[in-house]
């Protein structure tokens, strides 16, 4: 990431009401430095995770799960996936329910949880799929 360059946003699931984003802050190496960003009306946070290239392909992996679990029609139980996986950062636990749930987990830290409900639009996995192509390619992962 070029220094003064425009922060991207990796993830971002709104419903309009609220919302969880995870900003690219700064990259050393094959490291990028990130924030995780929860908007609602009840609570507005900001804790500071990071990931590598590793990470932000397994975030394409997770959406392919997510989908291919949505088009399931013989499983009934509940998809839920860590992005970046557990470890020395915070991270999010995406949880494929009615509504959608991301829990932002400060676990190495603070040992808070927050859980947001989202009401996503039937399109949203096309846009994260954007999203995450444009950003691999601002990024060079």
């Amino acid at each position: 990431m070029a220094e003064g360059a425009e922060r991207v946003e990796l993830i971002r699931l709104d419903d309009g009401v609220q919302s969880v984003a995870v900003r690219v802050l700064s990259q050393e190496g094959g490291y990028y430095d990130a924030e995780i960003v929860i908007e609602s009306d009840f609570v507005n946070a900001t804790v500071r995770t990071g990931f590598d290239a590793d990470d932000i392909r397994a975030w394409g992996s997770l959406l392919d799960a997510v989908e291919e679990d949505e088009h399931d029609d013989e499983d009934d139980s509940v998809f839920a996936g860590d992005w970046p996986q557990e470890g020395n950062t915070a991270y999010l636990t995406f949880v494929a329910d009615d509504p959608y749930v991301v829990e932002v987990r400060d676990a190495p830290s603070t040992q808070i949880c927050v859980r947001v409900p989202l009401d996503l639009k039937d399109d949203w996995i096309t846009e994260a799929r954007e999203r995450h192509a444009a950003v691999r390619q601002a990024l060079g992962a």
